[in-house]
């Protein structure tokens, strides 16, 4: 029997919940832990090993790894910068047992010493060659949008120094504030224009920091309700000769306090093409109607979430909602999808859009 088992071999761990995950990690952390300390076979012997326990979990779920001293091995679980998969990258990590020789860390954090720098591409990415300037617009005068100038840009490096400074900045900032402070990012050489006065690099934190608190302090309490709202109803001729039909929340369009609201959510909802000229049949209808019922009643306007409303063209239905925050509405779009599995074909993204401009499309301004 013995024989028998060992032909067989080990039987694979299922991983479906952190609890299982953490698990399986206990298991083998001591192995893991060598593999990290030695810098042995480390993609065969832990790389292969991890990532398709992550990807059982969520997909884009991404790690970083190396010896913070003699003992101690850090794993850093990253989203790679997708804002909807930050809540479970924390969820993850704060599910963590206390495993000596470890320490687990959610997002990639912030580089806290000085001379800090990035080698890309035959160039270096420092404090001292680069520089900031914030860029402001009257008409949206709560955007954080920032130039960072580069003393090697050129017009045949840029896209090496754009990716350059983006990734010097996921670093410098950290991935959250990096992802959640910086709404527009440009990148150049030498501006000719005098007037355009750059600050060093070292000051863009506490410039971001500022900008955040006087964000936070104008729309922090600021709420909307959705009782007596009206909506319009909008048709269009895509260029397949395919109606698109909308239904939007037009005094929603016009509110003058868009930005208390700064995160888009919008759900896909990919029902294919259903013989209908594009649009869903009778069934599919039905079953995205009782899906957005139930999402609308966890994401509710007192709570911060407001639906604007949704569109339906060419096999998706499109749902947009603007949020306070993009945990919660991370999560309870998730679990809903996954009961609607079998029936619905549902993906979701959340960006930041304080002007919500991505719907003027719509004609409808305040």
């Amino acid at each position: 029997m013995s024989f028998l088992k060992n032909m067989l071999g080990k039987k694979e761990t299922t991983v479906e919940s952190y609890y299982d995950f953490w698990n399986w990690f206990q298991e083998n952390e001591k192995a893991f832990h060598n593999v990290i300390k030695t810098h042995k076979n480390i993609e065969a012997d832990f790389f292969k090993k991890l990532s398709p326990k992550l990807s059982s979990l969520r997909e884009g779920f991404f790690y970083l790894t190396g010896m913070m001293n003699d003992h101690t091995a850090e794993l850093i679980f990253t989203a790679d910068g997708k804002i909807k998969n930050f809540v479970f990258i924390e969820e993850l990590v704060e599910s963590a047992p206390v495993i000596p020789g470890w320490k687990f860390a959610a997002h990639k954090p912030p580089m806290e010493f000085d001379g800090f720098s990035i080698d890309m591409h035959g160039l270096r990415f420092a404090e001292d060659n680069l520089s900031f300037y914030p860029v402001l617009h009257p008409e949206y005068p709560d955007e954080i949008e920032i130039t960072v100038v580069s003393t090697d840009f050129n017009e045949r490096n840029r896209d090496q120094v754009t990716n350059g400074v983006y990734i010097f900045l996921d670093n410098y900032l950290g991935e959250l504030k990096f992802a959640t402070f910086v709404d527009y990012l440009n990148v150049s050489g030498t501006p000719d224009d005098d007037q355009v006065e750059l600050i060093p690099m070292k000051k863009l934190k506490d410039y971001l920091l500022w900008r955040e608190k006087e964000f936070i302090e104008k729309y922090n309490d600021v709420r909307h309700s959705s009782e007596n709202d009206q909506y319009t109803a909008f048709e269009a001729t895509l260029d397949n000769d395919r109606p698109l039909i909308a239904t939007m929340n037009t005094d929603l369009l016009r509110w003058d306090s868009k930005c208390s609201h700064p995160w888009i959510l919008r759900v896909e909802i990919n029902y294919g093409d259903a013989g209908n000229n594009g649009m869903p049949n009778t069934e599919t209808y039905e079953n995205m109607n009782a899906f957005e019922d139930q999402v609308n009643d966890q994401l509710r306007d007192a709570d911060g979430y407001l639906n604007i409303g949704r569109q339906t063209a060419d096999g998706v239905r499109e749902v947009y909602f603007a949020c306070k925050d993009f945990k919660r509405s991370s999560k309870v779009v998730s679990e809903i999808a996954k009961q609607f599995a079998d029936r619905l074909n549902i993906d979701y993204v959340i960006y930041k859009d304080k002007y919500w401009r991505s719907f003027d499309r719509f004609g409808v301004r305040a």
